[in-house]
């Protein structure tokens, strides 16, 4: 407990450090914590995937995200002539490209794939082409799951840069983005430090025994209620800011919107869970890492992350739109 409590910390103090580089520097301090938490659970994805059966490449896997991190940064710093809509389409087309790119190395290096195909001890259908393909289509799986998915967080982190797109943004002084940058990172650990409290204090019937057994409907509820609660109190804070409630209130924020967004929200953060806890049963492993010490790894400490940055991404936008 100690030990966990300790990591926590230390992961709170690099954010507010980051939060802090972020307002007064740049915001390129956020996207450089963003690219290393991409990077290394990439990696911790694709040794599951491979525990799995779902042979793939690591090392294509693990540097993939730099490329779509650069990518997206080109297109967010051309976003006037690009727009948000291109820069995911060209995202996408990244993806299939670099699986283009999986499959042809796999071919080319016949020698070490022909030895990888035998060490797999798969059937007779699998020839030189067919191993190539599907190593390629997993490794592009590594490519969603946590890659493109996480990486939602970097255009959060740059909803000023797209005041092109959302005009109510032209004036928010970085304050917008604050603000949502930080309810994405707030509304998983709302959702977490309740649900691993309750469940472990009034314990009851479990949420999904089969895919993750200490998980309780109990700590599952009240996770979602707290951090409903706890995310309104953040945005009461902030319009406690006169400079700050102004901006937020231009841009369509409000209490009863940040009820919904925390509420689905937090749903999305639970199913982020489930999903890697399903992954890491089927991989037949308790951890994807140990890069935290009681927490695990990169992917378990992120798992909340990876379906939450994608909706807030699109809430958000729906909400400067329509404003």
């Amino acid at each position: 407990m100690k030990t966990r409590l300790f990591t926590s910390l230390g992961i709170v103090i690099v954010l507010a450090i980051a939060f802090i580089l972020k307002y007064f520097v740049s915001s390129y301090f956020f996207d450089a914590i963003i690219l290393l938490v991409a990077c290394v659970a990439s990696y911790e994805a694709s040794k599951l995937f491979s525990k799995m059966g779902k042979f793939n490449s690591k090392i294509i896997s693990t540097i993939f995200p730099c490329f779509l991190m650069l990518v997206l940064l080109l297109c967010l710093a051309y976003n006037a002539s690009i727009g948000i809509v291109y820069t995911i389409v060209i995202m996408v087309a990244t993806m299939l490209l670099f699986f283009i790119i999986t499959f042809l190395i796999s071919l080319a290096n016949f020698k070490n794939t022909t030895v990888e195909i035998k060490a797999w001890k798969l059937d007779k259908s699998y020839n030189l082409a067919k191993y190539s393909f599907f190593k390629a289509l997993n490794t592009t799986l590594v490519f969603i799951y946590p890659a493109f998915l996480l990486l939602f967080m970097t255009i959060i982190n740059h909803f000023e840069d797209l005041s092109n797109t959302f005009a109510v943004l032209t004036e928010s002084n970085g304050i917008v983005s604050i603000f949502v940058l930080l309810m994405a990172f707030l509304i998983p650990i709302f959702t977490d430090t309740f649900a691993y409290l309750t469940g472990g204090l009034i314990g009851g019937k479990k949420l999904a025994p089969k895919i993750s057994p200490n998980k309780t409907i109990s700590g599952a509820v009240d996770g979602l209620l707290w951090c409903v609660l706890l995310s309104v109190v953040v945005m009461c804070i902030f319009n406690s800011i006169p400079a700050c409630a102004g901006i937020l209130a231009e841009a369509g924020i409000n209490i009863w919107r940040i009820v919904i967004i925390s509420f689905i929200g937090s749903i999305l953060c639970q199913l982020g869970d489930l999903c890697e806890s399903y992954l890491k049963r089927s991989a037949g492993v308790k951890d994807s890492g140990a890069i935290f010490p009681g927490h695990g790894g990169m992917l378990d400490r992120f798992d909340s992350y990876i379906f939450l940055m994608p909706y807030l991404f699109v809430a958000f936008s729906i909400l400067f739109a329509i404003m």
